[in-house]
């Protein structure tokens, strides 16, 4: 069964048609067998497999691609929106490059600015390790009292053993942040060797163009 054309695919046509009728021009396409066909007058045929312009001396003065099935189209817009999303990120690459470039005029800065943030990561988890130190003394002084109570064979009151609960959920926290901050920091210096490469490269390119 033929598919139907569209409304704006049949406005196009009786558009193309009276022009072609007013200038002369005909259509010319190949059907799915290969076989030639012309016309004075655009037709579904044509428009399903695409055709040329062909004026009264037999010269192709346009071509216009067949129609898409919305199978088709929908791939195609797929293909050109995945295009457009790399050449947004290569242009985005290009931006942070040439950025980087003007923001470190040597090696030297690169890696201080590096040393930097690494500093201020190992300060983080300085303040994380101290802090830690002081809640597990803390969770220590609980479960002293509470083991001072078993041993005289006193019952644990529930407010001790609800803060003996909470400090080791606060430990724990303290505890997953201070390997956060330490995987924090393995990466952010991997990432360093990975931009002090990429910054040499860009170096070198860029004095290679100048010479």
């Amino acid at each position: 069964m033929r598919k139907s054309v569209s409304a704006a695919a049949i406005a196009l046509a009786t558009v193309l048609t009276a022009h072609a009728q007013s200038s002369g021009i005909r259509y010319h396409w190949r059907d799915g067998k290969g076989l030639s066909h012309y016309s004075d007058s655009l037709t579904a045929d044509a428009m399903k497999f695409g055709y040329d312009l062909v004026n009264d001396q037999g010269m192709v003065v346009r071509h216009v691609e067949r129609q898409l099935s919305p199978e088709e189209r929908a791939a195609a817009d797929k293909v050109a929106a995945e295009q457009a999303a790399q050449q947004r990120a290569e242009d985005a690459r290009k931006r942070a490059d040439l950025q980087m470039l003007n923001a470190f005029g040597d090696e030297t800065a690169l890696k201080q600015a590096q040393q930097e943030e690494i500093a201020a990561i190992d300060q983080q988890i300085n303040t994380t390790r101290i802090n830690l130190r002081s809640q597990e003394k803390a969770l220590a002084d609980l479960l002293g009292r509470a083991a001072e109570l078993e041993r005289d064979k006193k019952p644990v009151p529930k407010y001790l053993a609800d803060s003996i609960g909470e400090q080791r959920n606060v430990v724990a926290t303290q505890h997953a942040a201070l390997e956060r901050q330490q995987d924090h920091r393995d990466e952010a210096q991997k990432l360093a060797a990975q931009q002090l490469d990429h910054y040499r490269a860009l170096k070198k390119a860029q004095n290679e163009q100048r010479q």
